[in-house]
């Protein structure tokens, strides 16, 4: 096995509650599903999971301190788990995410959670950019319909796009670490 596979963590971006709840993301259940069997896969390989929690603003669902906030149940951090906090749709803006990243030796990102078009496609480009070799699940990720375009349009479209700063493929195709 390559050694950048064994540099490898599972970057889980927004997957809060109020992703599933009360008005959830499209194809919800089964988004979850594969985010249980990526984090399962992750813990069974000993690979790091980060988790990226938005704090959303006054009156916003994900509000630091409301029920919509806490990372989802099926999902929930363990003690060796990294939990950090953001403001932004980029994971790595004013957030120690690459410093945890580096002090782990982490060279590749698995990246998965909420919401595509927003902070899917700003930390995957970010990512990229300061050299990660970047995996993006295809089917670990998912938004709401726009004004424009459905949660489907918008989802293939970015798979589509992010090829150029990512290889897109479906979670059960992603190789984890054998440690």
């Amino acid at each position: 096995m390559s050694e950048g596979i064994q540099n490898t963590a599972l970057l889980l971006i927004d997957v809060q509650v109020d992703m599933f709840e009360p008005d959830p993301v499209h194809d919800d259940r089964r988004v979850l599903t594969t985010l249980v069997n990526l984090v399962a896969q992750a813990r069974h390989t000993n690979t790091p999971i980060v988790y990226v929690q938005n704090n959303g603003e006054p009156g916003y669902p994900d509000e630091p301190g409301t029920p919509g906030w806490p990372i989802h149940p099926d999902l929930a951090p363990t003690a060796s788990d990294i939990v950090l906090q953001k403001e932004t749709e980029n994971a790595f803006y004013q957030t120690p995410l690459q410093q945890k990243l580096d002090e782990l030796g982490i060279t590749r990102l698995i990246i998965a959670g909420m919401q595509t078009e927003m902070c899917i496609d700003t930390t995957t480009r970010a990512a990229r950019s300061l050299d990660y070799d970047v995996v993006l699940a295809a089917d670990g990720h998912s938004t709401f319909d726009s004004e424009r375009l459905t949660a489907v349009q918008i989802i293939a479209h970015h798979n589509a796009i992010l090829t150029s700063f990512a290889n897109v493929i479906p979670a059960a195709e992603i190789e984890f670490p054998k440690r």
